[in-house]
């Protein structure tokens, strides 16, 4: 007959090769069962988790918004009672039916301005609950524009030096920022505070 057997070794498929293209047309056709069956799962999944999910909100373009305050650090002296929601801010850009992109005050330069639908809710005007007032404008004081210290939070030192966190005149927690003792010129502030935090 003329034939010889020639057994082939692991790693070295060139000696089989029609086992070979076999186990490549099997491995071809069981992914492409586990793709089906992975996409059948996919859109029953997706369809039990839409019967209970509630369609988001339409924002639109400059209309303001209130954000949740769960992942924004503030500067608030006590975490349970900062506000649950800061703002208001505006709607700039409408990315996708729940992504939103919000104009952000200075304060938060760090912070991405692109939020999902579920963290924002919009403002609700009425005679129970006015617009908040509009913060007073600076001052022109030597020369220089200056904003009014309501009240001072907290006291930190920094190198040689001492800061207070203000809160602002006319302005919500979202803005409160640390302030050289330079740059408080109401120094009863910084008597009240002291006389506060002495006992």
């Amino acid at each position: 007959m003329g034939a010889s057997v020639s057994l082939s070794s692991g790693f070295h498929p060139q000696s089989n090769g029609q086992t070979e293209r076999a186990n490549q047309d099997l491995e071809r056709v069981l992914r492409c069962l586990a793709r089906e069956t992975l996409l059948q799962v996919g859109a029953r999944t997706k369809a039990q988790a839409d019967r209970h999910r509630s369609k988001p909100p339409v924002y639109v373009v400059g209309q303001k918004v209130w954000l949740s305050s769960s992942n924004i650090p503030l500067r608030s002296v006590c975490n349970k009672l900062a506000p649950k929601f800061i703002g208001p801010f505006t709607v700039t850009k409408i990315l996708s039916p729940v992504a939103v992109c919000l104009k952000l005050p200075p304060a938060y330069r760090r912070i991405h301005p692109v939020f999902h639908v579920s963290k924002i809710k919009p403002v609700f005007r009425s005679p129970i609950n006015p617009p908040a007032p509009v913060p007073p404008p600076p001052r022109l004081v030597d020369g220089e524009l200056t904003y009014s210290v309501r009240r001072i939070l907290d006291l930190r030192r920094r190198g040689c030096g001492i800061q207070y966190l203000v809160d602002w005149e006319g302005y919500g927690p979202e803005e409160r920022s640390w302030v050289p003792a330079r740059d408080i010129l109401d120094h009863s502030l910084i008597d009240d505070y002291n006389l506060q935090n002495d006992s």
